[in-house]
């Protein structure tokens, strides 16, 4: 007899493994349906390999300082393809992490494509050949998102790439053009050009990482200039052409018309849902564009399914797919919840140097009609920064002037990304710049710089 399953979810992503794990926990049986890996894209060809590529970067960053720090190095070679190879063993181990994490879960996974027949049913295409229907009294979908594309430009996964075939490229290319200063481009940029790539990146909107405060773009674009990476922003792509040896990149901006030639170009303009050929229309769940809206339990329109990660349209980012499984999961036990905030959601951009940010920025508070008070302190004034040799850089806090609630902060800088957690704690439970001013922090620390620029939100900074 067909087994009947309390949740089924489509997807096994950041969103859909960690929904599986909750759901089980809380005591439900718990079918994942996943056509390709387990993990997603953000385990098999997003955030992790990405970062360890990262970190191959910042490793030969600092070796081409070895005069600032003392040493001398002849002889030295960089080898990309030993880079991309431990990336994918990288991942590999994780997903293997996952795979062992399903069973001590006893969350059933079935590797196939799944397609919604009712909001009771899930028809598996199975990878291993036929189909099997699983009857079920709740659906997550959890399919994710792929790359934006630009019409008319054909991605041919040679000489025009999207991230998912650039991070899997051994061969380092000569020269690239990034279409996008987003974080996947920028991360690209940042590990090409410092493997030795003539890399130039186009930008529609005028700064690079346009969703940023735009003081925080200015310092990535400056620290990129400073290593040769060519940084075209108010600039659009009219068209790529491929030739026997690369790609023409026709663009238009301040400058008027010009053609681009490089090795390869890579499309990194955001991404699209995985919403279509669910089955999702037919059965009348409420979509736009292709995004599937849902309330603050994740429950879309239609009774039992929920929808969660990239096809919901909220932040495409996997600890936000995560959290939201968690949401569903409860929400489907019928146990007690949270609502989340996506204003208070975590940004993070690991180039160097790296980015991290939440909530709103001083302008974007201030056109909302709150009276804000700003702290500011620089990496420079700070004595860990100055012995990591890396200095550049500073944190931001943004409150609102009365209650000094915490609107937001934007940070850049070393190891940001490890840094803005505390901020984000402290906005969720309802700290002001105050409370975090008045805690000691360890010195020396790069942490230090919250401190300060707490104490700065009341114009009583220490050390600037």
């Amino acid at each position: 007899m067909e087994q009947i399953y309390d949740v089924t979810i489509i997807g096994a992503g950041p969103g859909g493994y960690v929904a599986a794990i909750r759901a089980a926990q809380l005591g439900l049986k718990v079918a994942l349906v996943e056509k390709e890996h387990l993990g997603g894209v953000c385990l098999n060809w997003g955030c992790i390999p990405t970062k360890a590529l990262l970190r191959n970067a910042e490793i030969i960053s600092l070796l081409k300082r070895g005069k600032e720090f003392g040493f001398t190095i002849t002889g030295f070679e960089a080898d990309f393809g030993a880079a991309v190879d431990r990336s994918r063993q990288v991942a590999g181990r994780l997903v293997k992490g996952v795979g062992l994490l399903m069973r001590k879960n006893k969350v059933e996974v079935i590797e196939g494509s799944g397609v919604l027949k009712s909001p009771h049913t899930v028809e598996v295409a199975l990878n291993a050949g036929g189909a099997r229907a699983l009857d079920t009294r709740n659906i997550i979908v959890a399919t994710g998102g792929r790359a934006r594309t630009i019409p008319g430009i054909e991605v041919d996964g040679e000489r025009v790439l999207i991230y998912r075939q650039a991070i899997v490229l051994r061969g380092l290319p000569a020269s690239a053009v990034i279409v996008g200063a987003g974080p996947i481009g920028m991360e690209f940029a940042h590990v090409w050009s410092t493997y030795g790539a003539d890399v130039t990146v186009v930008e529609m909107l005028p700064h690079a990482l346009p969703l940023e405060d735009e003081e925080v773009s200015k310092e990535v674009e400056r620290a990129f200039k400073r290593r040769k990476v060519r940084l075209l922003t108010s600039t659009r792509v009219q068209g790529i052409e491929t030739t026997s040896t690369g790609v023409r990149v026709s663009v238009t901006g301040d400058k008027g018309e010009q053609v681009l030639e490089a090795e390869r170009a890579l499309i990194a303009i955001g991404v699209q849902p995985n919403s279509a050929g669910l089955g999702l229309e037919e059965l009348g769940v409420r979509m736009e564009r292709g995004v599937i809206a849902v309330d603050e339990q994740l429950r879309t329109n239609v009774p039992g399914i929920y929808a969660i990660g990239d096809v919901t349209g909220k932040l495409p980012l996997a600890h936000v797919a995560s959290a939201q499984g968690i949401v569903a999961a409860e929400s489907i036990a019928g146990v007690e919840t949270v609502t989340l905030d996506y204003g208070a959601m975590p940004r993070c951009t690991y180039c160097q140097p790296q980015v991290a940010s939440f909530g709103l920025t001083a302008a974007q508070a201030a056109e909302r009609g709150y009276q804000v008070r700003v702290g500011r302190s620089p990496f420079r004034a700070n004595g860990k920064a100055l012995g990591l040799g890396d200095r550049d850089g500073f944190v931001k806090i943004v409150a609102e002037e009365t209650s000094g609630e915490i609107l937001g902060a934007s940070l850049v800088g070393p190891e940001v990304t490890e840094l803005l957690p505390e901020l984000t704690l402290a906005r969720n439970c309802e700290l002001t710049p105050e409370e975090i001013a008045r805690t000691v922090h360890a010195h020396p620390t790069l942490s230090e710089v919250l401190m300060e620029a707490a104490h700065g939100v009341f114009g009583k900074a220490i050390h600037i």
